[in-house]
């Protein structure tokens, strides 16, 4: 378990306005595990007898798990129960992950350059405990302060607990916290946190809006960058 309720210091570098932490997402974000997920419901669907398409998957992109359940029996009108459906997929997923995650361009450089100027990360997940944990173990998790589940904060994403509970933990406001998201759902959660928000579009696309930057990959983003984000709100 990656999780604990003990607040970590912040390190300020001396700046009292200035960038505290990084809050980020995991799938789709940091590991590429978003076609994992796609493909752990469509091979399902397909044995129940039904065919999901591109507009589904711009419709369950991001979770939680209990919308995308409850979308996805709507739409074939499978006779299976939203939370049966959802340990079905949930274990396809994980056979899936069984051979191990590959990382999103520039994460891995991201999270070094974090730890080398001593910038606490925190990984806020849709996913749950147990998938977060198979996924650590190509991701490392020593990378993080602590991790955050979908199944452990009482409200996931879009909602912002999970961010406010992150920023919490690590005694930080939320403005001073950059959260890095590749969902509308995620980039949702943590604008209604308070935090500014960089976008880096998976598979949905996501409109620049005040506060949020869109970019192309994890490759674009550095510590000026973050800086200055978090400057410009403070």
């Amino acid at each position: 378990m990656t999780t604990s309720p003990t607040a970590t210091r912040v390190l300020d570098h001396g700046d009292d306005r200035g960038l505290q932490a990084v809050l980020l997402d995991m799938d789709g974000t940091l590991v590429d595990t978003e076609d994992f997920w796609w493909q752990a419901e469509v091979t399902l669907f397909a044995e129940l007898g039904h065919e999901l398409d591109e507009a589904d998957r711009a419709h369950v992109v991001g979770g939680p798990m209990t919308r995308v359940m409850d979308y996805l029996v709507a739409r074939t009108g499978v006779d299976i129960a939203p939370a049966d459906l959802g340990v079905l997929v949930n274990q396809r997923f994980v056979d899936l992950l069984a051979g191990g995650v590959p990382l999103m361009p520039g994460a891995e450089r991201l999270l070094n350059t974090l730890a080398a100027h001593g910038i606490p990360a925190a990984m806020v997940s849709a996913s749950h405990r147990h998938v977060i944990d198979i996924v650590l173990r190509s991701l490392g998790a020593h990378h993080f302060a602590f991790t955050i589940g979908g199944d452990e904060v009482p409200r996931t994403k879009p909602f912002p607990d999970p961010y406010l509970e992150a920023a919490r933990r690590l005694g930080a406001e939320p403005a001073r916290c950059v959260v890095v998201e590749d969902t509308p759902t995620g980039v949702s959660a943590g604008e209604a946190a308070g935090c500014p928000v960089i976008a880096v579009p998976s598979v949905a696309a996501i409109e620049p809006a005040p506060g949020r930057l869109v970019l192309p990959s994890l490759e674009q983003v550095d510590l000026d960058l973050l800086r200055s984000l978090v400057a410009s709100r403070v």
